[in-house]
């Protein structure tokens, strides 16, 4: 039973360190959406968007590494990406406002 346990644990920290790897393939194309544009609103979806993927990538690092520490940060990231996406579409509606 304790040798079993031993390899799912392998097999998950294998896993979640592969796609630690592949995260990078998001990342890039997130951040080429943040350069690119067009529009204000493309680039804070992309910077949203790359806040979900940085929460899950302190997952997948707690995961690998078996420290739960990454999960605070991922969860700081969560509230912080939150709040800053609120006060974002706020601005944006206001700019909208004041264009009318």
């Amino acid at each position: 039973m304790m040798e079993m346990l031993e390899s799912v644990d392998r097999l998950v920290t294998t896993a979640s360190t592969v796609l630690l790897v592949l995260m990078a393939v998001p990342i890039g194309m997130t951040l080429l959406r943040m350069m690119m544009g067009p529009s204000h609103a493309d680039r804070f979806v992309a910077l949203d968007m790359l806040t979900g993927i940085a929460v899950a990538t302190a997952a997948l690092s707690a995961i690998a590494s078996g420290s739960r520490e990454y999960m605070d940060v991922g969860l700081g990231l969560a509230v912080f990406g939150f709040v800053g996406t609120c006060a974002l579409a706020a601005f944006l509606e206001r700019r909208a406002g004041a264009k009318q």
